[in-house]
């Protein structure tokens, strides 16, 4: 068995933990400018102090329209690249490993944030500060605009925005990217047959649909150091009958191994609106089933209880554990999880917050 507390390797990263900050959107650049802002310093600065062992900072546009919302991060020039910088450098002081997903959102993009907007909704007009967006096919995620058609260019362009985010990742210091290959993004847009319908090399057989992810793969591996991982986050399953689903997934893991990817983080769902059975760990299930593709995984889903953790670890068939919201209200999750599982002499504090650690209450 394998504790939460214990290290995970991952090419020449070492984190000293298996409990992974999920990427989780802001939506915090007022200026609508893809740069990061004093929010973000705290918001992934607290996590850091609060003992993550790695941290997966934000969907970060790799180009002005891949944003989700145009109050979204992005990673396209330097001033951004040096804002991020700051972040990591804070995170690294700390101890905590950080990662950031690039991504494209596709036909998902040009969005309003769920606050702060008048309460409008839906695609944001292109005379209110929005965009055109692009995807596999002309098939609108429903509530939003339809999208355009992605040319043969328009793929083109896509990979080579990604490779040159991660160039800017690396000169940030951050120790791994992600690919945001999930949530019915522009790259599981492809994957998807429900929203890909093309007759060309990228659609069809899911060797078609998958071939945006491997070139974009390709690419980012090309230009990311041989010795920092490059990690993938899918959605192994739609939860709608003809969509996507666990066998597509473990192959596109068994793919992805053989392009440069050394760790899937197995979300679900997010393509099109799905009846899905939500509960406590509901999507370790899926990470179990990709996990067999070849690669290491982590699980997600509804898991805020220390105990439950340690004992989805305790399977031996995940390999880390990734919080989402149970993080946004406790930044200092692992600390808890540290006392409550005898593990608190596992995991350091910050001197000035040593007062206020946690007891042990469980043995």
């Amino acid at each position: 068995m394998v504790s939460l507390f214990e290290p995970l390797q991952l090419r020449d990263l070492t984190i000293k933990n298996r409990i992974f900050l999920a990427p989780m959107c802001q939506y915090q650049c007022e200026e609508r400018d893809g740069v990061p802002t004093d929010w973000h310093l705290v918001h992934y600065g607290a996590r850091a102090t609060g003992g993550f062992g790695l941290i997966i900072a934000e969907a970060t546009g790799v180009v002005p329209e891949g944003r989700i919302t145009p109050w979204c991060t992005g990673l396209w020039n330097t001033t951004q690249q040096d804002a991020w910088a700051r972040i990591v450098d804070f995170g690294h002081s700390q101890g905590a490993a950080i990662a950031v997903q690039l991504q494209h959102a596709g036909r998902k993009a040009s969005t309003y944030r769920d606050f702060g907007a008048g309460g409008k909704s839906g695609t944001v007009a292109v005379e209110d500060g929005g965009w055109p967006t692009i995807g596999p096919s002309a098939i609108a995620f429903p509530g939003l605009a339809e999208p355009r058609e992605a040319t043969a260019q328009d793929l083109a362009d896509v990979v080579d925005a990604f490779a040159a985010a991660a160039r800017r990742a690396d000169a940030a210091g951050f120790d791994a990217v992600e690919l945001h290959a999930a949530h019915g993004y522009l790259l599981f847009q492809f994957l998807s047959p429900l929203s890909n319908h093309r007759t060309d090399s990228y659609g069809g057989p899911l060797a078609n649909r998958a071939r945006l992810l491997l070139e974009v793969a390709d690419a980012v591996r090309a230009v990311w150091p041989a010795g920092k991982p490059l990690l993938a986050r899918i959605s192994a399953q739609e939860w709608i009958e003809g969509g996507f689903g666990l066998e597509e997934a473990t192959e596109v893991a068994r793919m992805l191994a053989g392009h440069g990817v050394d760790f899937i983080d197995v979300s679900t769902g997010g393509n099109f609106p799905a009846q899905i059975p939500v509960a406590p760990g509901y999507q370790v299930e899926s990470a179990k089933a990709v996990r067999a593709g070849g690669l290491p995984v982590c699980a997600a889903g509804l898991i805020t209880d220390p105990a439950h953790a340690q004992e989805i670890l305790d399977s031996g068939e995940v390999d880390a554990i990734s919080l989402a919201r149970v993080a946004l209200r406790e930044p200092s999750w692992p600390q808890r999880a540290a006392a409550e599982l005898g593990q608190a002499d596992r995991l350091a504090y910050p001197p000035s917050y040593l007062r206020g650690r946690w007891p042990a209450t469980k043995a």
